[in-house]
């Protein structure tokens, strides 16, 4: 039978899931990216097509990157080289005019950022299984949003604990020593 979520935990799987969501298109556009750079060499390919859908390949790819670096924050897993990858490729004829070291060297820098998706993806949908069970997940923090949503960082709790330990040990020096302080202040400055 399966658990019955609070308000608050659907709102967490929800929102878990619109992240897996952005991360799919994310991948498919990859995906797409891989296609039209296999594609454009092959006989009969509509090279100006071809060229024209890359290059809306490649600027939805830049958006949805920059959209999921700041929406999934610390879930965001996503190779540092990806964008590189998109950006040096100014087109398909550019890529196909390189030597085919280069072309080899690109294609494994492609799938190596393709790999680095798909781990932030099963990142993220382990974290919404988990969530669907009841288990305690946070979403990953971006710099505006306050760490632990809002509650206390364990080192804020120990800083706390250090704290009131200190207003007690004080509170009891001044209770059992408080009059021979108060006459030696007196005296001091009196």
């Amino acid at each position: 039978m399966a658990r019955k979520l609070s308000k608050k935990q659907q709102q967490l799987v929800d929102k878990i899931e619109q992240n897996c969501q952005m991360v799919r298109e994310f991948m498919n556009d990859w995906l797409m990216f891989n296609q039209l750079l296999t594609a454009y060499v092959k006989p009969n390919a509509n090279k100006a097509e071809l060229e024209n859908h890359f290059l809306k390949v490649k600027s939805k790819l830049a958006r949805q990157h920059r959209v999921l670096k700041d929406h999934l924050g610390s879930d965001f897993q996503i190779d540092g080289n990806t964008m590189n990858i998109v950006s040096g490729a100014t087109s398909l004829e550019a890529i196909h005019a390189q030597s085919e070291v280069s072309v080899k060297k690109l294609q494994n820098e492609w799938h190596r950022a393709f790999i680095s998706i798909n781990e932030t993806l099963g990142g993220l949908e382990d974290k919404k299984a988990r969530a669907m069970r009841g288990e305690k997940v946070s979403l990953g923090l971006t710099a505006d949003q306050p760490i632990g949503g809002g509650g206390m960082s364990p080192g804020m709790k120990k800083g706390l604990v250090v704290a009131l330990v200190l207003a007690v040990v004080v509170a009891v020096v001044l209770a059992l020593f408080g009059d021979a302080y108060i006459r030696a202040f007196q005296d001091f400055f009196g």
